[in-house]
């Protein structure tokens, strides 16, 4: 199933995965995605394998490095005795 994006849905590196972000805002050839601790990044539309079930799944391989550093830190700050 292929449904259109939208604001507030959660992006994802893998279908399963934790959420890496939200979509902020999009284009005909960009996404605007939000990433926690690490602020907004644009990314080519056809970094979007799909979207279904309100979740955008990314094509990693399409990604830019420094989205995915951001990834890798967006939940540096959580206080690990909260996070259950």
């Amino acid at each position: 199933m292929h449904e259109e994006m939208q604001i507030g849905y959660k992006a994802f590196i893998s279908d399963g995965g934790d959420a890496v972000g939200v979509v902020r805002d999009f284009t005909k050839h960009t996404v605007v995605i939000y990433v926690e601790n690490a602020g907004d990044f644009t990314i080519a539309k056809n970094s979007v394998l799909t979207v279904h079930s309100q979740k955008v799944i990314l094509d990693s391989g399409r990604l830019d490095h420094s989205f995915l550093k951001a990834v890798d830190h967006a939940h540096d700050r959580e206080d690990p005795k909260l996070v259950g």
